[in-house]
């Protein structure tokens, strides 16, 4: 979708359309841009930004305050669009999916046809537009996707695959990062062409376990299928605060609560968590998270907060000033109890309490 969040506020009050919006807090409440208008993001507004930020690179920019229960709903009503097509829809968030359409139900043998099909359908069930990447796999399919936003159609043929990955910049392949990007730069390794001819062990020092699959990238190689509901590997929550905190009892309660709101996730959903992470980031921005694994799993809400808790210790909360804190779970069973192989693995390696910046 087309600057999803902003595109449905503008949808709903004429009086934005054309103005440049950004959806979020305001800077008083140490707000966070979360989509921004295409005619805020000619002046560089674009999400993750601070609001304070995006109000100095455009002082006509209108703030509006997020509404996700709005979002969601017209979430899914497009993603009812994507599986009257096909059932192999593969969701990577609110306003993005992929398709695979080689069988489908308008029985239409051109993915271009398609994805022209559903972007008309789209806007005529939520007046909104949407941009379209069609390609032989997923990778090359979210690259198109955003090569000529909004309301675009790109379509990368089988025997177009080799031309449209000659000068590809290597910032564009699936992985690379902002530190990544640099130290391939720094090589002299600029494009996929570049990729593709450099020494191995030079990319293994610089990417290490990433250098494979990058020239893979590069050759257009992507096999991953289009994994349809996908289960959750995680659920947290996490808070900015309109003022940083310093009383470690009120950040102790936040985390507890924040744990709890986990606890009742994997009760709704009958999961269990062997994992508990949280996540610190001080008033300087430096962000740090915390995490605790053990047997048997849990979803004891009480049990998981007094777990949250304890990992503040080994972190400087209530000694630095707190702007942002989140709790969640992962490593999610059916049932609390360990696997007969993994209390065999237990006898032979202690169990990890896992720790990372």
């Amino acid at each position: 979708m087309d600057a999803f969040y902003a595109s449905i506020e503008q949808r709903d009050n004429p009086s934005l359309r054309g103005k440049p919006v950004a959806v979020g807090r305001e800077a008083s409440e140490r707000g966070v841009v979360a989509a921004a208008s295409y005619e805020a993001r000619k002046f560089g507004v674009h999400s993750a930004l601070s609001t304070a930020q995006a109000r100095r690179l455009c002082p006509a920019l209108v703030l509006v305050p997020p509404d996700f229960q709005k979002y969601r709903s017209v979430s899914s009503a497009i993603f009812a669009i994507y599986r009257e097509v096909t059932p192999l829809v593969e969701p990577l968030s609110l306003d993005e999916a992929y398709l695979d359409v080689t069988e489908n139900a308008w029985r239409e043998p051109l993915a271009m046809n398609v994805a022209r099909r559903i972007k008309e359908c789209i806007r005529e069930a939520t007046g909104l537009t949407a941009s379209a990447g069609v390609a032989p796999n997923k990778f090359l399919a979210k690259i198109a996707s955003g090569w000529k936003k909004p309301d675009g159609l790109t379509v990368i043929a089988p025997g177009r695959v080799e031309a449209f990955l000659e000068t590809l910049a290597v910032d564009a392949l699936w992985g690379v990062g902002p530190v990544t990007g640099r130290k391939l730069h720094g090589a002299g390794i600029n494009t996929t062409r570049d990729l593709r001819a450099a020494d191995p062990a030079i990319l293994h020092r610089l990417v290490g376990s990433m250098a494979d699959w990058l020239v893979q990238l590069a050759h257009g190689i992507d096999e991953r299928a289009v994994e349809p509901d996908r289960p959750a590997k995680s659920s947290g929550t996490e808070n900015t605060y309109s003022q940083d905190l310093i009383d470690l009892g009120r950040i102790r309660d936040q985390v507890a609560s924040m744990a709890r709101d986990g606890a009742a996730w994997l009760g709704r959903h009958g999961l269990y968590a062997r994992t508990v992470t949280i996540k610190v980031r001080y008033s300087d921005f430096t962000t740090i998270t915390r995490s605790h694994s053990a047997w048997p799993a849990t979803r004891d809400g009480e049990a998981l907060a007094a777990r949250a808790v304890e990992l503040l210790s080994r972190t400087e909360a209530g000694r630095r000033p707190v702007r942002l804190l989140g709790a969640s779970v992962h490593n999610f069973t059916d049932s609390p109890t360990e696997p007969e192989h993994q209390r065999h693995r237990a006898r032979e390696l202690p169990l990890l309490d896992a720790a990372g910046d």
